[in-house]
């Protein structure tokens, strides 16, 4: 009777469990990429405070200034789709690399504008720039770092970037238009990416796609199409209303292309997105909750600002100050929130985060018309808390079990959440608090509509997501628990191991 070892078993020994701290190498990468990030989302506000001067100085009209804001929204949040997808096939660090080169030489431009055509010429190629870094940024932060503790704390300190540069800008803003002047605002963000530029080539690697399938035109036209549609309607409603006729032939252009967009990847050999991933629950319902946090907290910020300076008649430095303890409770959520993530999940954090940043803005239905900054202050800065958990644990949810060849798309999907979240809040229910007779009743039901819709969300995200939780804390679907056949073809040395692999 032939006996046979069990050599075997030592062929295939088990693979090495993924790291739990951060190499030298591994940190400077982290805040090469969260530096990118960081800088994009400082571009998001640092100019609001200047455009008062910025508008004297150059000439613009009042409709001109709110171009500047639409000029930089409109391609940042219509083409991050597309490039993100591009990344993937192409090649995600040289992506990266020409959107910070874009990025850079826009902002010189916008610094040393001479007329409005120049400086919106800038601040769309900003938005541009942009729409390459955060999709390709945050695919190599999730390529680089694996499922685990790593891309926890890694996404937990760029989520707290995120959240931390727009209050930065904010702050930033103000400060460098009284002392420099509102050019001082775009040499800022010049500086920045040329820092970037010089240190991120020797730290970041290539990665990509395997094979180069061919990139979906059709799909990319209409989706990009239909983003940027939808986007111009819903900023230029949030100057001037639904009323006008621009405003309504962009939404309906935005929701047909969007249609149609659906129907092309629907019948595409290879679609810019596969819609299998669409219909995973973790991308559908982890994009349903950053969604909604990113519109409701900037709606709130939006309302409490007028709240604080035309009810309270709170001076601008001391609004400042409210949004700052803000900022740096963002600090200490980013923080902890991955070790929150680590011990409960990455689902059930986004439905507490959710529900927590509802009640917490529900607080705030107790501001007086006479006073109300500590119970602000208190409130704004506790559900920013929440917020900030929301944000990463909805990006860990939608990019976790997703293979590497995908993560630009993924990423794109998550980044491109944001960037809608971002837009569509303020013209839906900012609104409500300019429109009504008295604005502190306004500010009341826009507080009360967003509270009411988090908790409700928070309830659909719980119910919606029904994943399997894996020990390292990472939620995946039971479907992507099984070992993946790109996993498995992509270690050829496992393969020739293994018993069957003759």
């Amino acid at each position: 009777m032939a006996i046979h070892p069990p050599a075997q078993e030592a062929l295939t020994p088990p693979a090495p469990p993924a790291p739990d701290r951060l190499t030298g190498r591994a940190r400077l990468v982290l805040l090469v990429l969260c530096a990118a990030q960081f800088m994009v989302s400082l571009d998001f506000s640092v100019l609001n405070v200047a455009l008062p001067v910025l508008g004297d100085d150059l000439g613009l009209s009042r409709s001109g200034l709110q171009w500047a804001i639409t000029a930089f929204a409109l391609p940042s949040g219509g083409f991050l789709l597309l490039f993100g997808r591009i990344a993937d096939l192409y090649g995600r660090r040289r992506m990266f690399l020409a959107g910070l080169a874009v990025f850079g030489a826009a902002s010189l431009l916008a610094t040393l504008a001479w007329n409005p055509a120049a400086f919106l010429t800038g601040r769309a190629l900003q938005g541009l720039g942009a729409a390459v870094i955060v999709p390709t940024g945050m695919s190599l932060l999730t390529t680089t770092f694996p499922e685990g503790p790593l891309r926890d704390r890694a996404l937990g300190i760029s989520g707290t970037l995120l959240s931390l540069g727009f209050t930065v800008g904010m702050v930033a803003g103000g400060t460098l238009t009284d002392t420099l002047g509102w050019r001082s605002t775009m040499g800022l963000l010049t500086v920045a990416a040329v820092a970037v530029l010089a240190t991120a080539p020797a730290l970041l690697t290539e990665s990509r796609t395997p094979d180069r399938p061919r990139l979906d035109i059709p799909g990319a036209a209409t989706v990009t199409g239909g983003l940027l549609a939808l986007i111009y309607a819903l900023s230029t409603a949030a100057e001037h209303g639904f009323g006008r006729g621009d405003v309504q032939i962009a939404l309906v252009l935005g929701v047909a292309l969007l249609i149609a967009f659906a129907v092309v990847e629907s019948r595409a050999r290879t679609p810019l997105v596969s819609l299998p991933m669409l219909r995973r629950r973790t991308v559908a319902f982890g994009n349903l909750g950053g969604l909604l946090t990113f519109s409701m907290m900037t709606t709130v910020v939006f309302v409490l600002t007028l709240y604080l300076q035309e009810v309270l008649d709170l001076s601008a430095f001391g609004t400042g100050l409210v949004f700052g303890v803000q900022g740096l409770a963002s600090v200490v959520a980013g923080v902890y929130a991955p070790k929150v993530i680590g011990r409960i999940g990455a689902r059930r954090t986004l439905s507490f985060s959710l529900l927590g940043q509802g009640l917490f803005i529900a607080a705030l239905l107790g501001l007086g018309a006479d006073s109300g900054v500590w119970l602000a202050t208190a409130a704004v800065s506790l559900a920013s808390v929440c917020h900030l958990g929301a944000i990463i644990a909805y990006g860990l949810t939608v990019t976790s079990g997703v293979p590497n060849e995908e993560q630009g798309l993924a990423t794109g999907l998550v980044t491109t959440t944001q960037q809608v979240g971002l837009t569509v809040g303020i013209p839906l229910l900012g609104v409500i608090a300019t429109a009504d007779s008295s604005l502190y009743d306004g500010v009341r039901t826009v507080v009360a509509v967003a509270a009411a819709l988090l908790i409700v969300a928070a309830g659909v995200v719980a119910t919606g997501l029904r994943t399997v939780s894996s020990p390292a804390g990472a939620e995946t679907s039971p479907a992507a628990a099984k070992p993946s056949l790109a996993a498995a073809e992509s270690s050829p040395a496992a393969a020739k191991s293994s018993p069957s692999g003759d």
